[in-house]
Formats: structure tokens, C-alpha cells, sequence
């Protein structure tokens, strides 16, 4: 091992100052730190999968070098006068004079009085970069060091040294005997600490490094990052209770370190839940029997008696009808592929945050009977912008609070951008999609998905623009050889197929064609249910579930509806006159509203849209599953209006239903809530009925609907929307009908909206690449530029990754909107719309009555002047909120007693009943 001298064991990494004490890490604590946190990562809560890929060139011991290496030099460009002659963050003049003198005093001559280059252009990472790069280490890895806050370099720093001497070596050119001593100090401590991160590392030579593939140099940047920011985590959470890698007093130095003790403890103090390890799935014992207490029905056994028979599954696309149980296929299917694959998490991606809430609580139910059968505490994650109010969520204990073993946990230390490292996450969509927009610290995102089996839900709910990046993250989750899950039951085939194709284009390579082995026309297959699987490169396809589905047929009558609002609430009146739950699904929040105002008021009713404050909407959505989910005790007679929120993932039941025009795989999922459960219903609703609104002829379905839905669509929807829908036989037919573009010429008049929907698409198409990382390179090749990461995150225009609410407007294709807190605002005092005195309630408590306001409100070229003017009231009235976590940065509303406030040339009325209105000032005047 090599000898390091007291100049290299004085220079510091971190520095800081509390309570007039002063306190600091030296370098090589740091660098060792994270050699030792990164190994013990890479050893044990990486994946087995993630550890095979990272071993597929070479072994896995000298992974394991390279993953030691990385770890000791990602700071070392902290080795250079221009981060040592850093100030301190808060500025404590003094803290930064000691330190200098200590280092005057081990000889770098003359720190306290040195003129740099430009500091700024050689930040440690960048300068780490470089070092690397002067001593020989390949391209593929010091990009890696050069990126470990979050952003690679655009491209190599071979140049840097010699352009910033002094960054380097305190002087540019050495005109003296004294400069050269002071260039030779500076060399000798960077040389030592790379021989040592070297020797530390296992390596006897810089030869001995490999070059490395992009795929595995992404999963290595994301492990050092996780490394780093847990190796300077001086304690567990923001409370000083549980210490991880605190810093010392400037009277200490390394040599007071008990370096072992230190990593031991902070290690055990960090690692609170336990592994998963998953075990085969027997199908011999019927494994939803032993999960959920029923036997399997006979589509969900041979779909998994399927899986069961692959050797190396890739992707699996489920297509079953809504009501069959996917949700059960796919939590069986994650246990079979991941003991298949070495995963040790899975990820659940849901289309919005209200799916995600149902679905949370069925994962959660699951993971605590894997928690009991192994005895082991599982972290989890709810990830969405409002998980912090969900209340189930939040009834989970922390782990660091539970003792006994078999539970399901929180670990507070994965928050924020850490929070996709839970190895057990359900999220909105949002969270998997961001796998293919250049974001800061996106490697995170990849090290955390890249260990998990990932389950996505109602695919087909992705316009466009959304798919452009499901299809790069799909194709980057193949390069990982990592098994992703799709659910849907309305899959056009299209998406099927370029699914299958970017999974295996990122496993494989480009040559899909030529070497896939497929059935003849898979690609059109258009049987019903369905399951594809990738099974190494062959493509298998289960169709035949013959006398298998004990699914009941269900005969639905269609009618299209021509009449204004009064009469479709008198129609709906009409049905319900013998009792019976009508489902009303319409495409706007204004129209949902419009239609309940129009509801007597001796009729039970239910809204349910995204225009209600947090805590409402989740009120509403239990209640509704409460109402007429399964096993519900169902009301006499209830109407519940809302939009498309009802189609996605919910499991309720109408007797009938009225749904505004939508593309038909929409329509079919809307249908799929009529008539879901096997319930005795009245006479006169004894059949199930779907009356579809919004046609107001062939081509003309209305200025709204066609704003939100591509009129071409609409109207093949029209054309192949029969009398009668035979469900679940004719669900696939339809689908494919409408989004198979040779049908087109079986319908008439399509011309015009044809080439508009393909121009649309294109340009969908064209935008979502902006912001897009390339599909991965698998090539391994020192002279390859792009099979490193350099500029793999880079872009002109950066604002997309300022927050986390930007990123996921961004592979939305959604207009940002503003989040406001309604607070009623009365002489007698400030209140929450429940009555109660906000100085009586915590800050939690106030930041969920948040709202999103209406796009009419916010026009993109009004938003920055209602921010400011929101910001000015708001500091006005409450400016105590700036010393909340839960209220810093938030925008209240305030309301009069009537619930009304005004807004630009708005005026806004909230209603627990009805959600959010507005409309404009001048309207009534």
C-alpha cells in the first residue's frame, strides 16, 4: 500500500461551521469513506441482475476493482489549489484561514496569497476528470468522475491541465526554483493519492483498468452518486440523532480516525430493511391461493404457468380484459422473473396519481406477506407529487423505528432524488418515463429502476408524445437485460410490436429482424386475451385459452346520444327510476361540473375530477371504492360524474353508463366499469347499456372533444362503434380496427383527418426527441466518443430539469400549471375550507389543501405575472410559511366567506362537491 504523506493527509474535503466550532473531513477520510460505501453497494444491495451486468465483460473481481477505484477518485480534483483555496459556504472567514494555515504549515508555499487561471472552469469533478485522464485511466471511466455530480462533461478534459495550469499546480509557469517546488508539491500529492486509490483498489498498474460500455458506465455513474451522497451524509435524516460520516474538529486529523469502526457503523446505521430473495414460484400449489386467498382463475394459471417455463424472460405484455385480475397476474409474474433474473424490487407505474393510490395499497398487502414469509422489514416508496398526504403512506413506520422483523418500512433517507433507490416503488407513470429525458442526476434513475421488475399499468393510456419515452426507457431497460411487465387491455398492436422491437434493440442490438425468432404474423396477432413474452431472443405468443376463461360474456347495448345537458341528466333519471349506480364519464372537469349542478338535489351524487383539493379527491376516490367497489354495500340510487379518471385502474361498478366520444380503446376501458361485478341489479337494468354523448354527427363530434382527441380517431371510433359490443370477444377487434392504418380506406370521409393526425403524430414524434437521451451503445471501443457518457446529458435548453414538476411536464407534453393552497381569509381570522383556525393546525395539514388551477386561468403568457402577484400575497399574509419544509415556496389563494376568490380577470369558486370553478369576471355583468 502506498505511504501517504502529512501534505497529502491535510488536504480537506469538507469544512464547515455550527455554534462558532469549527469542523472538517480531510480528503482522504472522504475518498476512503466512499471506496468503502461504494464496495460494500456493489456487494450487497445492488442486485444480483445488476452484478451480472456489470460482470458480463469481465469478472467480478475486477468489477469490483473498478468499482473500488471510481469510488477512491471521484474527488480527487479536490487535490488542487483551486478547491483548496475554496470559500465556505457560510462565508466563515475564519474556518477558510485555518485550514489554509494548516496547509501553509505542511508546505504549499505561499495558498494564502495565489492568483488562479479562472477557478470556476476546473470544479473538482471536471478536474478529477482530468487528473484521471493525465494519468493514463480510460475515457469510459474518467468520464465517470467528471460527471459524479450529476452532469458528464461534453467531452473529454485532455486539455484542461494545460489550460488551467495554476488550477492545478498554484502557477502557470514555473519561472523560478520556488514555482517549481510548488508545481512539484502539488504533483506529488495528486500522484500519491492515485497510486494509493490504485493500490487501495487492487490494481498493481493503470493498464489494469478496463474500458467500458455505456449501459454499465451509467449504472456505475448512478452507484457512485448514490455512494457519494452517502458517504457525506453526516447523519441519518435532518435530526443529528443517528450519525452516518460526520466531520471532525479542526483539532483532529485522520490519524484519529478509526477508519473500519467509522464505515462499520455508519453502514449499519444506514442499511435498516432487509433483501429480498426472491424464491422460485412453484405452480404445482397455486400461488394466488397463497397470496390472496383465492384459486387462480384458469387465464390467470396459464399465464403463469408460461412465464414459469421461460429461461431468459425479457419482456411480458398481458392483454386480458378489465375485471380478469392483471394486477395479481403481474405481482406473480414479478416473483418468477425476478428469481429468474436477480431482481430484488419492483416498480409499479401507473397513469395518474389516484391509480396510483389504489394501487399502492394492493402492493403494499403483497409485499408485507413476501416481508413475513422471509422475516424481514421491506422498504417502499409511494412516488408522486401528493404521496406525502396520502395517509396510508404515511401510517407506515419508519425503519429506523421498527424492531420487529417482517414488515414493511420507510427509510427517510431515501427522499427526494433518491427515492426511485426504495427497492420497492409505486408511482405515477411520470417516474419511469424520466428514464429518457436529460435530467440532472438522471443515473439515479437508471440505478434505481435497472434492480427492479418493472410493471406498467393501462399502457394504452399514453398519447404520442408519452410513448416516445416510454419507448427510449423500455429500450434502455433491454440494454440492462432487466424484465419489465405490461398491463393493458386495450393494446393497439402497433404498440405492441414496437415495445417488443425497442425491448429487444436495447438488449441486443439493431438486427431484430434478421435474428428474432417469432411465430408467422405475431405481429397481427389479434387474439384476445393475449400474452407475448421475450424469452431470450424468441418472441412466444399464448393464444389459446380455450374453455379456460371463466370470465362471463357481457352483451352491451350502444346508443348514441344527441341531446343537451338537461336531457341527459333526464335520461340518466329515467334509467335510475328503479334504483341503480349510472356512471356519467366525460372528457372536461367544466363539463363533469355543468352536468352535477343539474342533478336534483334528492339524488345521491358523486363528482370525482382533479380539481379538488388533495385531501377531497382522496376522500372521494375511497369513498367511491367504498360505494361500489367490490364486495360494496351499494347505495339505492347514486349518479357519479367525472372524467377520465373513472376508466383508469379504478375497481367500481355501474348498471349504466353515459360516456362522452373518445377513442375506442378509451371507450371500452370506460365500459369496462359497467356491469364489472357478478351483482343482482334492477329489472330495468338488468343489461348493461352504454349511451355515448358528443356525436353530433358523422365527423362532427364538438369543438371540446376534439381538442383533447385526434378527430381521425373519433371517427374511425364512430364508424366501428356497432349496436351491440360483445365484451371481452370483441375488444381487441375493435382496437385494432381503429388504430390499424389500413382499415382507413374502409372509412369514408378520413382524408383530412388522416393527414392531420399524421402530421400531429410527427411533430409528437419530432418535439418528444428534444429533450430525449440517445438510445444506448453496447460497443465497447476507447476511439468510440459515443460509447462513453460524455454529452450524454447535454442540451441547449436546460430549464426542463429545474424541479421535479418541469421534468414530468416535459415527457407529459403538458403545459406547466401553478399549485395553490385555498385558505379562507376572513376578518375573524384565516381558516382551512374545513373551518379549522390554520394557527391551530400543523404546516402538514395546511400544504394539503392544494389545488392545481385551470390552464384558462394560467395562460402561458400571464404565468410569471400571476406568480408574482400570488407571491406578493402570500408573503403578505402568511409570511411565516418561509420557516415550514411543508409550506416554503408554496402559493396560497385566499378565499372569501363565500369561497370565492378573484384571480387575474377570473373569478374562482370552490365547493366541496363540485371541485374547483371559475369563470370569467365579465360573464355574469
Amino acid at each position: 500500500m502506498v505511504t501517504l504523506t502529512n501534505q497529502a493527509t491535510s488536504l480537506w474535503a469538507k469544512k464547515r461551521s455550527e455554534d462558532d466550532e469549527h469542523y472538517w473531513l480531510p480528503l482522504i477520510t472522504h475518498l476512503i469513506d466512499t471506496q468503502s460505501t461504494i464496495n460494500w453497494l456493489f456487494n450487497h444491495w445492488l442486485s444480483p441482475g445488476q452484478r451480472q451486468l456489470l460482470t458480463q465483460q469481465f469478472s467480478e473481481e475486477d468489477a469490483e476493482r473498478l468499482v473500488k477505484f471510481i469510488g477512491f477518485t471521484h474527488d480527487i480534483g479536490k487535490a488542487t489549489p483551486a478547491f483548496q483555496t475554496k470559500r465556505s459556504f457560510d462565508g466563515d472567514l475564519g474556518l477558510d484561514a485555518e485550514l489554509l494555515e494548516m496547509l501553509i504549515r505542511q508546505g504549499f508555499t505561499g495558498l494564502d496569497n495565489v492568483t488562479l487561471s479562472d477557478s470556476r472552469k476546473s470544479q473538482h469533478a471536471r478536474a478529477g476528470e482530468a487528473l484521471l485522464d493525465f494519468q493514463g485511466v480510460p475515457e469510459s471511466v474518467t468520464a465517470i468522475i467528471g460527471g459524479h455530480h450529476g452532469r458528464p462533461e461534453d467531452s473529454p478534459q485532455t486539455q484542461q491541465i494545460d489550460t488551467y495550469t495554476a488550477n492545478y499546480m498554484q502557477v502557470d509557469v514555473a519561472k523560478s526554483e520556488a514555482d517549481k517546488t510548488i508545481q512539484q508539491t502539488w504533483q506529488s500529492v495528486q500522484e500519491q493519492l492515485f497510486k494509493y486509490g490504485l493500490s487501495s483498489s487492487g490494481y498493481d498498474s493503470v493498464d489494469e483498468i478496463p474500458d467500458i460500455n455505456q449501459p454499465e458506465a451509467v449504472l456505475l455513474e448512478g452507484l457512485l452518486i448514490m455512494a457519494d451522497w452517502l458517504a457525506s451524509s453526516e447523519s441519518l435524516d435532518d435530526s443529528e440523532n443517528t450519525p452516518l460520516f460526520p466531520l471532525i474538529g479542526l483539532n483532529q486529523t485522520w490519524s484519529d480516525i478509526d477508519m473500519s469502526s467509522r464505515f462499520r457503523n455508519a453502514i449499519s446505521a444506514w442499511y435498516q430493511s432487509g433483501e429480498w430473495v426472491p424464491a422460485q414460484v412453484g405452480i404445482e400449489a397455486d400461488p394466488y391461493q397463497k397470496r390472496w386467498g383465492f384459486n387462480a382463475r384458469p387465464v390467470q394459471r396459464t399465464m403463469t404457468e408460461a412465464i414459469e417455463k421461460t429461461t431468459d424472460p425479457g419482456m411480458v405484455i398481458i392483454e386480458a380484459p378489465m375485471g380478469l385480475g392483471k394486477t395479481e397476474i403481474a405481482l406473480v409474474a414479478a416473483e418468477q422473473l425476478a428469481y429468474k433474473t436477480g431482481c430484488d424490487g419492483i416498480f409499479m407505474g401507473l397513469p395518474t396519481q389516484a391509480t396510483s393510490n389504489a394501487m399502492f395499497e394492493r402492493v403494499e398487502e403483497w409485499l408485507k406477506k413476501l416481508a413475513k414469509t422471509q422475516t424481514d422489514n421491506f422498504d417502499i416508496k409511494l412516488m408522486h407529487g401528493k404521496a406525502a398526504f396520502n395517509e396510508d403512506y404515511q401510517a407506515i413506520p419508519n425503519a429506523s423505528n421498527v424492531d420487529d422483523l417482517g414488515s414493511v418500512v420507510v427509510n427517510s433517507w431515501f427522499a427526494g432524488k433518491k427515492s426511485i433507490l426504495s427497492k420497492f416503488t409505486v408511482g405515477t407513470i411520470d417516474n419511469f418515463l424520466l428514464l429518457g429525458l436529460k435530467q440532472k442526476h438522471l443515473f439515479l434513475k437508471h440505478l434505481g429502476l435497472s434492480d427492479k421488475v418493472v410493471i406498467l399499468d393501462e399502457v394504452h393510456a399514453y398519447d404520442a408524445y408519452m410513448s416516445q419515452y416510454l419507448y427510449k426507457a423500455v429500450e434502455w431497460l433491454g440494454a440492462y437485460h432487466m424484465p419489465i411487465v405490461i398491463l393493458s387491455a386495450t393494446l393497439p398492436k402497433k404498440k405492441r410490436n414496437a415495445l417488443l422491437e425497442k425491448y429487444y434493440k436495447g438488449k441486443y442490438g439493431k438486427h431484430f429482424k434478421k435474428n428474432v425468432v417469432a411465430p408467422d404474423n405475431w405481429q397481427d396477432n389479434q387474439a384476445y386475451p393475449l400474452l407475448s413474452i421475450f424469452d431470450g431472443k424468441e418472441i412466444k405468443q399464448i393464444t389459446d385459452f380455450s374453455g379456460q376463461s371463466d370470465q362471463k360474456a357481457l352483451s352491451l347495448q350502444v346508443t348514441r346520444v344527441q341531446a343537451d345537458d338537461e336531457e341527459v341528466i333526464h335520461s340518466v333519471l329515467e334509467n335510475l327510476q328503479g334504483g341503480g349506480i349510472a356512471g356519467i364519464i366525460v372528457n372536461t372537469v367544466k363539463r363533469a361540473q355543468t352536468l352535477a349542478q343539474l342533478v336534483p338535489q334528492d339524488v345521491p351524487l358523486m363528482v370525482l375530477h382533479s380539481a379538488f383539493l388533495a385531501p377531497d379527491r382522496v376522500a372521494r376516490e375511497r369513498e367511491l371504492e367504498d360505494a361500489i367497489g367490490k364486495h360494496a354495500k351499494r347505495p339505492d340510487k347514486m349518479i357519479v360524474i367525472g372524467t377520465q379518471v373513472l376508466e383508469q385502474s379504478l375497481d367500481i361498478d355501474f348498471d349504466v353508463m353515459y360516456t362522452d366520444i373518445a377513442p375506442m380503446d378509451l371507450i371500452l376501458q370506460r365500459a369496462g366499469r359497467l356491469h364489472r361485478h357478478d351483482i343482482e341489479r334492477s329489472i330495468k337494468l338488468k343489461n348493461p347499456h352504454l349511451y355515448v354523448m358528443g356525436i353530433n354527427g358523422y365527423g362532427d363530434y364538438g369543438d371540446a372533444n376534439e381538442s383533447i382527441y385526434e378527430k381521425y380517431l373519433l371517427m374511425k371510433t364512430d364508424h366501428y362503434l356497432a349496436k351491440t359490443i360483445e365484451l371481452p370477444n370483441d375488444i381487441s377487434r375493435l382496437v385494432q380496427a381503429v388504430y390499424d392504418s389500413e382499415t382507413d380506406k374502409l372509412v369514408d370521409g378520413l382524408d383530412s383527418a388522416q393527414e392531420k393526425f399524421e402530421t400531429d403524430l410527427e411533430k409528437e414524434e419530432k418535439k418528444a426527441k428534444i429533450f430525449q437521451i440517445e438510445a444506448p451503445n453496447l460497443t465497447v471501443s476507447a476511439s468510440d466518443d459515443d460509447a462513453t457518457i460524455h454529452g450524454w446529458l447535454s442540451r441547449g435548453q436546460r430549464r426542463v430539469d429545474v424541479d421535479e414538476q418541469k421534468a414530468n411536464a416535459a415527457v407529459r407534453d403538458i403545459q406547466e400549471t401553478l399549485e395553490v393552497i385555498l385558505i379562507k381569509h376572513t376578518n375573524n381570522g384565516d381558516f382551512l375550507l374545513t373551518g379549522q383556525n390554520i394557527n391551530n393546525v400543523p404546516p402538514v395539514k395546511i400544504a394539503q389543501q392544494v389545488v392545481r388551477l385551470p390552464l384558462a386561468v394560467t395562460p402561458s403568457y400571464r404565468i410569471d405575472q400571476i406568480i408574482s402577484d400570488l407571491e406578493t400575497q402570500t408573503g403578505n399574509y402568511y409570511p411565516n410559511w418561509q420557516e415550514s419544509r411543508w409550506l416554503r415556496g408554496a402559493l396560497a389563494l385566499p378565499l372569501n366567506e363565500e369561497n370565492t376568490a378573484q384571480l387575474d380577470n377570473w373569478r374562482l369558486y370552490y365547493s366541496s362537491k363540485f371541485g374547483l370553478s371559475y369563470e370569467k369576471e365579465d360573464e355574469n355583468e
